[in-house]
């Protein structure tokens, strides 16, 4: 009989504790399904809060001109995203190059917009860098209206078959 009380007593004290999980909220962090962590004032008064409810995605690009890859990635992403429209998705590109300058002839050097192009002058020394965990090489997040990241390394290829699912 002792055994049966503590048994009951365990199970009502488990499912009292699972009914309370259906709270839990995401953590922050740089893998699909984690929240995209906040990025906040690149010196222009921009903060990125990637909750917007709209159903509207988020390419979260960062780049540098000094890593041709990540410059080249750069370019192709913002010609396919341009392709695709802006009523799915909005491009976000962030520049951790120390120099303004040079942030500044490689976008107009590449053609790019002003507007979707941030620079982050504290380069590897940012909050950026460290939040986003980009000491392994530069990378991108693809975003959805709630905050969360759905996929990273986004190649144009892939970011048109993932918005085709959508």
């Amino acid at each position: 009989m002792k055994i049966r009380t503590y048994v009951l007593i365990a199970s009502v004290a488990f499912l009292g504790i699972s009914a309370g999980s259906k709270q839990a909220k995401l953590t922050e962090g740089v893998n699909p399904g984690d929240l995209a962590p906040r990025i906040e004032s690149l010196g222009n008064e921009s903060n990125f809060n990637f909750q917007n409810h709209s159903g509207r995605y988020t390419l979260l690009n960062f780049w540098a001109a000094y890593d041709a890859e990540s410059r080249v990635r750069n370019v192709l992403l913002s010609n396919e995203i341009n392709k695709l429209g802006s009523d799915k998705i909005a491009m976000y590109s962030v520049s951790l190059d120390e120099k303004s300058s040079v942030f500044m002839e490689t976008v107009k050097a590449d053609k790019l917009d002003l507007s979707t192009q941030f620079h982050d002058e504290l380069g590897k020394a940012s909050e950026v860098y460290r939040k986003y965990n980009l000491k392994k090489g530069f990378k991108n997040f693809l975003i959805d209206d709630k905050g969360v990241i759905i996929a990273a390394n986004v190649t144009p290829e892939k970011l048109t078959e993932v918005l085709k699912k959508i």
